[in-house]
Order: structure tokens, then C-alpha cells, then sequence
């Protein structure tokens, strides 16, 4: 039996008022404040103006809906990669826009500071801050978002932490980056539930890569095989494993 609460069930009226949460959220987030550029400014309410006009569609969803659904469509939406803005700013502007809207922080090249603050991304000449190294941790990144990271040329770590949308196919699209390929030194990955073997034997494509920590990843079973396959290929990687 469901309960009800005014007449509609209680789920729906949670889905309502997550909707609303998140929208309160957004709006936070988009904020306008003195340091903004315009075309910063005409950029966020652009995007606030999309993602505003699809989340009416949620309240044509059936009543049985789960309140999962409205956040993974979400995610994917807060995902999806804007070819035109990467053109027009360049690709580690809007890599950095899609990683800080995704709750996850950029450090650039010649920085000690992380950045995190969606609203205080650094302006300036398009070709100044590249980014140096990305921290996930509790973000929602996903695979589709990944085309984000295709011009990047000086991203050195990358650390994958607590991220429920993190998939084999995520490695497999980061490890085919010929750009990434030559550039990533370190990288860390925990805690990722939907990460395999499949996802990390394919970080052997990172040839310069010489730091690779794996730690509570439940769907990795095959250590050994892992172990001899970067021996093979990277012979020269600290490989650090925290598997069961």
C-alpha cells in the first residue's frame, strides 16, 4: 500500500519537492555576481533556460515514477557536452564548466589552488588556464561527458572517487585520448562500484602514466592478471592496489 498525503502519493510529492530542491539549486549556481562576465552570464542563463524548460516535462511523469530517474536524467543533462562552447572558449574552459556543474574541482597549470566554485571559474585570455589535474570525488560525471576532455593537453592526474556514474566505457573513452595518453602521470580510482577489469586494463594505454592507485572497487576480480598486464606494458608504474 502506498501512502498518501493530500491526495497524491507520498514518492510523487517527494519527486516534487526534490524538483524543486534542485531547482533552488540551480539557481544558486547560475547566480549572477559582480566578477561575471556578460558572456559568462548569457552562457548560465542559456543553460539554466534549458534545463528550466525540460524539468517541467517531469510533472507529466507517471505517479509510479522513481525519483531516481528525475536525478540520472539530470546528471545526463548537467552532461552533455555543448560543441559550440567548446569552440567558442576553448576546450579546457568548457572541460571546467562541465567538471565544476558535475560537483567535481579543476587545478590548473602553475596553480596550488583548487578550483570549485562554478560561479568563480577564472577569466581571462582563452589560452591561460590549462587544466592540470581533476578530482571527481562524489561528482557525476558520466561517459557521455567524456568527449569533454578531447582537447585537453596538460592534465596530469586524475583522481576517481565515490562516482556512482563511472563505467568501464569512461576508461575505455579516457585511455583512447591520444592527448591524455601522453599527458597523465597519476591517477587514483575508489570507490567506484560499475568500474571492472575491462575499464582498468585499458589505463595501459596511458604510456606515461606512473602512479595507478585501485582501492575498494568491488567489480575487479582479476588482480593478477591486472598486476602482470602493466607490468607488460608499464614497466616503470607504481601500481598500489587496496582489493579485496
Amino acid at each position: 500500500m502506498v501512502l498518501k498525503t493530500g491526495g497524491f502519493p507520498a514518492q510523487v510529492l517527494s519527486l516534487h519537492a526534490a524538483i524543486h530542491v534542485r531547482c533552488d539549486l540551480l539557481l544558486l549556481a547560475f547566480h549572477h555576481d559582480c566578477e561575471a562576465s556578460p558572456a559568462m552570464w548569457n552562457y548560465q542563463m542559456m543553460l539554466f533556460g534549458k534545463i528550466s524548460q525540460q524539468l517541467c516535462g517531469v510533472k507529466k511523469l507517471p505517479w509510479s515514477c522513481d525519483s531516481r530517474y528525475f536525478w540520472g536524467w539530470l546528471n545526463a543533462v548537467f552532461n552533455k557536452v555543448d560543441y559550440d562552447r567548446i569552440r567558442d572558449v576553448g576546450p579546457d574552459r568548457a572541460a571546467s564548466e562541465w567538471l565544476l556543474r558535475c560537483g567535481a574541482m579543476v587545478r590548473y597549470h602553475g596553480q596550488e589552488r583548487w578550483q570549485k566554485d562554478y560561479n568563480h571559474l577564472p577569466t581571462g585570455p582563452l589560452d591561460k588556464y590549462k587544466i592540470q589535474a581533476i578530482d571527481a570525488t562524489d561528482s557525476c560525471i558520466m561517459s557521455i561527458g567524456f568527449d569533454h576532455m578531447e582537447g585537453l593537453e596538460h592534465v596530469e592526474k586524475i583522481r576517481l572517487c565515490k562516482c556512482h556514474y563511472i563505467e568501464d566505457d569512461c576508461l575505455l573513452r579516457l585511455s583512447q585520448l591520444e592527448n591524455l595518453q601522453k599527458t597523465i602521470l597519476e591517477m587514483e580510482i575508489i570507490s567506484c562500484g560499475n568500474i571492472t577489469d575491462k575499464g582498468i586494463i585499458a589505463l595501459r594505454h596511458l604510456r606515461n602514466l606512473k602512479y595507478l592507485l585501485l582501492s575498494d572497487l568491488p567489480g575487479v576480480r582479476e588482480k593478477e592478471n591486472l598486476v602482470q598486464a602493466f607490468k607488460t606494458a608499464l614497466p616503470s608504474l607504481e601500481l598500489k592496489l587496496q582489493l579485496k
